[in-house]
């Protein structure tokens, strides 16, 4: 098993998940098997209590794993299929060492971080190299940035580690910032130089080093950095701003051959990358031939992370039906406060995400009924599911007073309520239904339709609200049609309404299991029916 350990420095934000993804994809397109972990230095188990403010959107696995944004990337970009395994905190690793401690498995130890802190993270690499035994090389990425006290104890682990399993099986891989003084018309490699000693000061070499910047990196610059930070020249790596798409970020590395610069230091022999079908799939990006609007309607809005696979699961579509897709961010707030005509306008699509929480959701049922009535063609996913069926319940139905028990508990129609194994939780971490589950689907709907005719899916969820079964007939008479119910408890997991273009809803979230070369079904006709509406009318 070889190893590869991505740490960043200078500032956040620099792209060490995009990095780290973009790696793992130039690998496997070079034959190799491969898995991604991130090492996350909060105190919080998982980020699944974290509001998308302070973290962005949280990324649910198969095995119901609350887990990094990043983990997102790395599903998208490789072939991997994640599990809890793959994600570890600081409050994880705390919480494993006074479990053990406090069933005296230390056999009367004081416990101390080193070695005990340490050995919980390093057996976290092992553990998942013991499950993953046919990967050929596991990429872990370290959250946050070099000097952060935090972070302290998972670099002096993977210090410890890379002597325990042979240097020459480890690649430590260093992202760092070049900031560009305009005053100067310089870029500086003095923030980089001392990412790097402090690094060092650890106990840590990095044997390649990985540039954000701006512009393109000069002979001058990347000589001055292998000087100073002890690497060889060919190993300062530029990773430069791309312009139109993420996507576009392992054609960027590959330009410095990261690829090769790995598999010749760990010692793998590898054919060069055939990269033809990424490269197919950024021109169809880059170079659409259509473009369509589509507002996606949410309370996060104004942060770019919140509703980040929602965005990128909506590229993944458009590139399959050759089409650009210009998001129109909507506050639902704002909705109630000035219209859903005059907010929303004219777009192709309307987009509900998913949510929680009281704030905005009038405004949410306005833009359902809006793009009902307007015959927009319309995707709701979890709480866009709930607020459709809300909307179609009070003016379709005429259940007035109908809503959600999770905004309103004296409700006369509680068309949604709290899941029956909810009713007793108190704790809010990681007690969703969550995770992958199986849903039978009905021949004869759209829903069937859009996969392929499969009688079965399996997909990933995150909430505690459901359609209240109760209220399934009534508004089945009405013209709702139920196209999924889950396989074990027959909860309804798709709605759709057949006299619209296309509008249909999911309780699931399916934008967990789009990648761009495949796009998720219910977002590939969800862009197909927008785009058909879209040139249906004449110009």
């Amino acid at each position: 098993m070889k190893y590869i350990f991505v740490t960043g420095g200078v500032v956040s934000s620099l792209g060490k998940g995009l990095a780290t993804a973009s790696i793992g994809t130039l690998l496997e397109h070079r034959g190799l098997e491969v898995t991604i972990q991130k090492f996350d230095p909060y105190l919080n188990v998982d980020p699944g209590t974290m509001s998308p403010f302070q973290h962005g959107e949280v990324y649910v696995l198969n095995d119901g794993a609350e887990t990094d944004l990043d983990l997102g990337h790395y599903e998208r970009f490789t072939n991997c299929v994640l599990t809890r395994f793959n994600n570890l905190t600081s409050g994880q690793v705390f919480e494993s060492v006074i479990r053990k401690e406090r069933r005296g498995d230390y056999l009367g130890k004081t416990v101390q971080y080193i070695p005990h802190v340490t050995d919980e993270i390093k057996a976290r690499i092992h553990e998942l190299a013991a499950l993953n035994s046919e990967v050929d090389v596991i990429l872990t990425e370290i959250g946050g940035t070099v000097g952060d006290i935090e972070g302290t104890l998972f670099l002096e682990a993977l210090r410890q580690f890379s002597l325990e399993v042979g240097r020459e099986n480890v690649c430590f891989i260093h992202v760092t910032l070049l900031p560009l003084i305009r005053a100067a018309g310089e870029i500086k490699t003095k923030p980089t130089q001392q990412s790097v000693a402090k690094l060092r000061e650890i106990g840590i070499q990095p044997d390649i080093i990985i540039c954000r910047t701006e512009h393109e990196l000069d002979e001058d610059n990347r000589r001055k950095i292998a000087m100073f930070c002890n690497v060889d020249r060919k190993h300062v790596v530029a990773f430069r701003d791309v312009k139109h798409t993420i996507y576009e970020c392992p054609l960027d590395l590959r330009r410095d051959k990261i690829d090769r610069l790995v598999v010749d230091h760990l010692g793998i022999g590898s054919p060069t990358p055939d990269l033809e079908d990424w490269e197919s799939f950024v021109e169809r990006v880059v170079n659409p031939a259509h473009r369509l609007d589509v507002a996606v309607v949410g309370k996060y809005i104004e942060l770019q992370d919140a509703y980040k696979y929602i965005y990128e699961s909506l590229t993944h579509a458009g590139a399959a039906h050759d089409a650009k897709i210009n998001v129109v961010r909507v506050d639902a707030e704002s909705i109630e406060q000035n219209g859903v005509e005059r907010v929303v306008g004219q777009v192709d699509g309307i987009l509900i995400p998913g949510g929680f929480g009281d704030r905005g959701i009038e405004g949410k049922i306005l833009a359902a009924g809006y793009a009902r009535t307007r015959e927009i063609p319309y995707f709701g996913i979890c709480l866009g599911m709930q607020v459709a069926t809300i909307e179609f319940a009070r003016n379709i139905c005429h259940l007035e007073g109908a809503d959600s028990t999770e905004f309103n508990k004296s409700t006369p129609h509680p068309v949604v309520c709290l899941q029956e194994e909810q009713k007793g939780v108190r704790d809010l971490g990681a007690t969703m239904r969550l995770g992958a589950c199986e849903s039978i689907l009905f021949s004869g709907t759209r829903a069937s339709e859009l996969y392929g005719g499969a009688d079965r899916i399996r997909e990933r969820h995150r909430h505690r609200y459901e359609f209240n079964s109760d209220y399934q007939e009534p508004l089945q008479e009405g013209g709702l049609v139920v196209s999924s119910v889950s396989a074990n408890e027959g909860l309804v997991e798709i709605i759709e309404l057949p006299e619209h273009p296309f509008y249909v809803a999911a309780q699931f979230h399916p934008e967990f299991q789009s990648k761009p070369n495949r796009p998720h079904p219910l977002f590939s006709g969800f862009v197909k029916a927008a785009l058909e509406a879209k040139l249906a009318v004449p110009a």
